[in-house]
């Protein structure tokens, strides 16, 4: 158990604080971002709803999410109370449509490192969507957020989600054993990382 000094304590709440991410992200011609808002919420269950049975094999608040309030309820987590800048999710829009989800989860300002997590529409698929939006997160990240250090899990089995990161560079550095529990099971979570000095690096070899 790891215990945080008052003083770094009240430093972190205070860099959180100062923390603050684009309310738009221009990707591409089709894909935009922007910030979650509780307006969102009635597209997004609906999403999850229709999807349902795609979307619960691999994500753990699908089974969670069972009226729009719960929806709500979460957003309102995002934008109110302790966790403020801890999370920062957009939502996806790809050709002026709802696509999902894609956030900065768990945002450390101290140790300048986050993770991104997302999610797509079953009806989204295909169509090279994430990989563009997680390449401009991860670009943004270190260009504008002072991230050293960006991290993306992924179940393993998951392999359509474990190509992003590959297919963007990142290490796969190892295996957290059973980090995730839904749909009555554990799941080993594969853990990609990149730092910031290996993608510069990377866009001056491209």
């Amino acid at each position: 158990m790891s215990i945080v000094h008052p003083v770094l304590l009240i430093n972190r709440m205070n860099s959180r604080a100062k923390f603050v991410c684009m309310e738009h992200l221009y990707v591409d011609k089709d894909i935009y971002l922007e910030k979650i808002r509780i307006s969102d919420a009635g597209i997004i269950f609906e999403t999850i709803q229709h999807d349902r049975n795609y979307l619960r094999r691999w994500l753990p608040f699908v089974d969670q999410t069972r009226k729009k309030e719960d929806t709500s309820k979460y957003i309102a987590t995002l934008t109110s109370g302790p966790e403020i800048g801890k999370n920062e999710v957009y939502v996806i829009r790809h050709c002026n449509e709802f696509a999902g989800l894609a956030s900065y989860k768990d945002i450390d300002t101290i140790n300048h490192k986050t993770e991104i997590g997302y999610w797509l529409a079953e009806k989204k698929q295909g169509k090279g969507i994430m990989t563009r939006t997680v390449r401009k997160m991860i670009d943004y990240g270190f260009r504008n957020l002072n991230f050293n250090r960006i991290q993306i899990k992924v179940a393993q089995g998951n392999f359509k989600s474990a190509a992003i990161p590959g297919r963007l560079g990142l290490l796969m550095e190892g295996i957290e054993r059973d980090g995730e529990f839904h749909t009555d099971r554990y799941f080993d979570l594969e853990i990609f990382s990149i730092l910031k000095k290996e993608w510069t690096e990377s866009l001056t070899r491209s």
